[in-house]
């Protein structure tokens, strides 16, 4: 029996235009008033989450939501910081100093903010903080690693052929001090080591006494694989990559289809 449902958000639960429809949002209360207990999973920052949270219509529900790709756990209720891990200033003047000599840029997140590190924002940048309902905030090295903010996840923005190349010059060693991860053609984001949607999920689980068989997750992207892989069901999305469907127990419908109104029927109301 399923007892927790942890959902990506892009690319899963929301359609192509960003979007989510009223049959996954009715599908979603099905499975709550049944007793399932929702976890939104996704690499987007707290403030990317909370209006479509809002737009669930879960205001008054003990819930929870891990962001920033595994960084951080919080509950609902008062989106309150409830686990976390985060980068430190060695790490930050690290994963800085990749940028030198490149067009790719630095961003950082902490709970209020999307920064920019050392850099005036590019349009790619502006394009993508605008997703998450806010704008980028430009800041120093200096100030990113003062102390006075907590930073969780970094992610690298550039054109896809410049994040290829990043990609394939400093992926492996980032993954050896890090966990790193291309989620897009244009994003290339960066947790500190061990940390992934899988890695938070089971500590939620653990407070939560959910055993692992008990949880069904479902994504459509490279950041879901540790996901759906831990989980006792992991469905892929109909609109995601053949490697991440042949990694997981089955395949639902796509994003622009109602694929999670159609897994949560399937699974967890029948």
């Amino acid at each position: 029996m399923i007892k927790l449902l942890a959902l990506d958000m892009d690319g899963t639960l929301l359609n192509s235009q960003k979007k989510i429809s009223q049959e996954n949002i009715s599908a979603i209360h099905k499975a709550i008033k049944a007793g399932v207990k929702l976890v939104l999973c996704t690499g987007r920052p707290p403030f990317g989450v909370r209006p479509y949270y809002e737009l669930l219509g879960l205001a008054q529900e003990d819930e929870y939501v891990i962001v920033d790709n595994g960084c951080a756990i919080h509950r609902t209720s008062d989106w309150k910081v409830i686990d976390s891990v985060a980068l430190d200033k060695q790490d930050i003047h690290y994963l800085y100093s990749l940028t030198q000599n490149s067009s790719i840029q630095l961003t950082l997140f902490d709970e209020e903010h999307y920064f920019v590190v050392g850099e005036t924002p590019s349009p790619i940048v502006v394009r993508d903080t605008g997703y998450v309902f806010t704008s980028p905030t430009e800041i120093s090295l200096e100030e990113a690693v003062s102390g006075k903010y907590t930073m969780f996840q970094a992610m690298f923005l550039a054109e896809k052929e410049t994040v290829d190349f990043f990609e394939e010059k400093y992926a492996s060693d980032i993954c050896q001090h890090f966990s790193g991860v291309r989620s897009q053609d244009v994003i290339y984001e960066v947790m500190p080591a061990g940390v992934t949607k899988a890695f938070a999920l089971e500590k939620l689980a653990q407070k939560l006494n959910i055993k692992v068989e008990e949880i069904m997750a479902l994504g459509d992207a490279n950041n879901d694989l540790e996901m759906l892989k831990f989980a006792g069901l992991g469905i892929a999305m109909g609109n995601a990559s053949d490697y991440v469907k042949s990694l997981a127990d089955d395949v639902t419908e796509s994003n622009d289809e109602n694929g999670v109104a159609k897994a949560i029927e399937k699974y967890l109301l029948n």
